[in-house]
Formats: C-alpha cells, structure tokens, sequence
C-alpha cells in the first residue's frame, strides 16, 4: 500500500514542490504559448503518464514536439514529430538554469518558444530566468509526488466515467499544482468575481463561466502544507458548506471554501480507492442535488 499511495508530507519536501513547481510552470507555459485557446484553459493542463507527467504534443508551425518530466529516470525529455529527442537531468539546479536550458534545447531543436517568464498563483512571483533561489530537486519525493498523481488520476478517472453531461479530462494545472476533474450541469453561471493571486481575471471568469463540480487532489503550499483531495462548486449552492458528506474526515475548509479530505486519511483507509470515491461521489452529490442538477439526464445508470 506504502508503495502505491506514499506518504507525502507537504514538510519534507516543501523546498523541492517549490523548485518544481517553477520548473511545472515553466513548461506549462510552452503548451500555453503554442496552443488554440480551448474553454476552461484545458489547453495549458498537463497529463499524467506511465512515467510522469507530458505536455502532449504541442503545435509548432507544421511540426509537433512534447515534454514530459520523467520521474522514474529523473530526465526532461523533449521529443518532435521530426525523430529528434533530447534529454535534459532533472537535478539539483536553479530555476534560471531550467529556464535557459529548456529554451536552448528547444532552440537546437527548431522549435523555439516564448513564454511570460512572470510565475502565476504565486504569493511573491521572480521571473523564471532570475530565479536563483529555488535550487531543491530531491528525487524520492519527487517520485512519490509522481505515484499520488497516478492513483488520484486512477480513481479520479473512475469517477469521471459515472458522468454522461460536458465533464473535462482528469488533468493537472501547473498554476496550483493540483489534479482535477469538473462535471458541469450544463446551464450558465454568474461571473466570476476573480481575485485569485497573479492570474488575470479573465482567466478565471472564463474557466468557471458555466455551473460545475470540480474535485481533485492538490499538493497543498505554504499557505496550507498539507495535501488533500477536495470538491468545490461554482457557484457554490446555498447550504453546500453544511451538508452532510463521508468519510467522517471529510470537512468543510472555510478558509478554501471547499470540502477537502486529508490525503494522508485516503492513503491510511483500509481501501483508498473505496474511500476517495465515497468523498468525490458524496461532494458532488450534495452540490448536485442542493443546485437541482437534471442528475437523472447527466449521469450514467447502469445496473
């Protein structure tokens, strides 16, 4: 079990998420910059893989490339559609130095990009190619950071199929470096008021423009160093925060204003698939049915 769902204190790796983080955002941005705009921002997300996590393939004139950080080697690869690869370590080193590093090897790849080197969703944002204080890269917990993405996106993926209405991919966002899955009621929603930390409101009012469930798994930060699965809805129902929800370790987060389930109470649970799908399945019950969703229409009844 240890090996499927390891520990992750937010802790004991808070040096090496920071570095990552940048180092997320950094290649998060190269999808952003080449890519057609989808709704919700889909298309910045990142994928987990049997290795790590990818770009995909990204758009380059007639050309694709992809990036993936490959957390079993340890190693940066960037592949394009031409045959060419090249592999970069993914090592103790500066922000600045992953910064110039990508960006030659995409170079020397004829792929060359330009990103806004400003980080987003970050309390005090460096620019990525001035960045020399986050150094950290600790290869263990950035291997077990890999392995809770691949059994969260598991079940996350087998919840995402008990919905039949508009409902995104299972997807990570390098802004917040959380995984995440959103059904959506399919009606409209108020606007979104933004004020979300160095992201541009537009962003957000875009992403939550029409009535959703979002769940997943965050890492936790610094304002909150502990990693949790979560659901949230927008808008968010009268009498939502008050419902009544399982496992008994689930709770309500008036400061995030969201249901969250300590990760570490998944990973103890006799079995944690069972109980992570009880927290996304209650959730989203309760938002669904506190907003008067057409559940019987979105959702599939097998027998």
């Amino acid at each position: 079990m240890d090996a499927d769902w390891p520990e992750l204190p937010f802790d004991a790796w808070r040096d090496t998420h920071a570095t990552l983080h940048m180092w997320l955002q950094i290649v998060g941005k190269i999808r952003l910059a080449q890519c057609p705009w989808i709704n919700h921002s889909w298309h910045v997300a990142l994928h987990v893989t049997a290795r790590g996590l990818s770009t995909l393939a990204i758009p380059h004139g007639r050309r694709a490339f992809q990036i993936e950080f490959d957390f079993l080697d340890h190693v940066l690869r960037i592949d394009s559609s031409d045959g060419r690869r090249r592999t970069l370590p993914l090592e103790p080193q500066s922000v600045a130095t992953f910064y110039r590093r990508v960006m030659e090897t995409l170079g020397e790849l004829g792929v060359p990009v330009r990103i806004a080197r400003k980080p987003n969703e970050v309390a005090h944002p460096v620019r990525f190619d001035l960045d020399e204080s986050h150094t950290a890269y600790d290869r263990g917990y950035a291997n077990r950071f890999w392995r809770v993405l691949v059994q969260s996106h598991r079940v996350l993926s087998q919840f995402r199929a008990r919905f039949r209405g508009k409902c995104s991919p299972v997807q990570f966002f390098w802004g917040n470096t959380d995984l995440a899955v959103s059904r959506f009621s399919g009606r409209t929603a108020p606007l979104h008021p933004g004020g979300r930390i160095h992201l541009p409101d537009r962003v957000l009012q875009e992403a939550y423009s029409h009535e959703m469930s979002e769940s997943g798994f965050w890492t936790g930060g610094d304002e909150h160093p502990e990693p949790v699965f979560f659901c949230n809805a927008y808008p968010q129902p009268s009498g939502f925060a008050r419902a009544a929800v399982r496992p008994a370790a689930a709770h309500f987060s008036e400061e995030l204003a969201e249901f969250v389930l300590p990760y570490e109470a998944v990973r103890a649970a006799a079995s944690p698939e069972q109980t992570l799908l009880e927290f996304l399945q209650t959730t989203y019950e309760a938002a669904a049915d506190l907003a008067h969703w057409d559940r019987k229409v979105l959702e599939f009844h097998r027998p």
